[in-house]
């Protein structure tokens, strides 16, 4: 079983890519990079999983919009549930400029067999998608009181910040279940320029990613959050 995990650019920009494998009981890395175009990502999907392959794939955007205004549902539950964390989503609604792709991508996974899965046997093999959100998975994950801010401020401050988040990931992801341990695959110092720095966060973003899509398969609803529903969008984030 694949799990992929994807920090998709909502509207352009590079995407985050990376390929967990399930393999003697743990978690394997096998890919983790970036891509610009969406056909570039696509056929990456294509030679990490072949057609006849099971794997999850976990999207970090809005794939499923059905709302022409406002927020959706499950971007509203993120407030409710993790607005103290600083970890609520953002909205998403057809108006804004990056709906056309973010929607577009989630039908294009479709088309490759990988239909929306807001529920789950745990450990059954298909092929399946889901939308997921880092910031609360994160939170959860690593029992923090807030969000880790790699994403926005200072350089210096992101740096850290994204310093503790590989941190964690070492630390924290090879003592839980299912077990990844990627502390060898990961580069021994943060990057000092703000390119290359965005570059190693989109890579850790999708690593979480492609980790939530297995805690999910793993898991099902024992240990997850499921925010939202099929018809209005929805969310998969790991509880402790």
């Amino acid at each position: 079983m694949k799990f992929l995990g994807i920090d998709l650019g909502w509207s352009s920009g590079a995407s985050g890519l990376c390929c967990l494998d399930w393999q003697g009981g743990r978690l394997e890395l096998v890919d983790l990079r970036r891509e610009d175009a969406t056909e570039d990502i696509l056929g990456w999907v294509d030679t990490c999983v072949a057609p006849d392959e099971s794997g999850m794939i976990a999207v970090d955007a809005p794939t499923l919009i059905p709302n022409a205004t406002g927020m959706r549902l499950c971007d509203r539950l993120t407030h409710k549930h993790f607005g103290r964390y600083h970890a609520g989503a953002y909205p998403a609604n057809l108006g804004l400029p990056f709906a056309a792709r973010t929607v577009a991508f989630g039908l294009s996974l479709e088309a490759k067999g990988f239909h929306h899965a807001p529920a789950i046997a745990p450990k059954q093999s298909g092929r399946h998608q889901i939308e997921v959100f880092p910031h609360p998975a994160i939170v959860h994950l690593f029992g923090l009181e807030q969000i880790l801010k790699y994403k926005k401020g200072k350089l210096a401050e992101r740096r850290i910040e994204l310093a503790r988040l590989q941190q964690y990931i070492c630390d924290r992801l090879p003592i839980l279940e299912p077990a990844l341990d990627v502390s060898e695959s990961l580069p021994t110092e943060m990057p000092l320029k703000g390119t290359a720095l965005k570059a190693l966060e989109d890579q850790l973003d999708s690593l979480m990613c492609a980790y939530i899509a297995a805690h999910w398969w793993y898991w099902g609803l024992e240990r997850n959050m499921f925010l939202g529903n099929l018809t209005e969008g929805y969310i998969i984030v790991p509880t402790p």
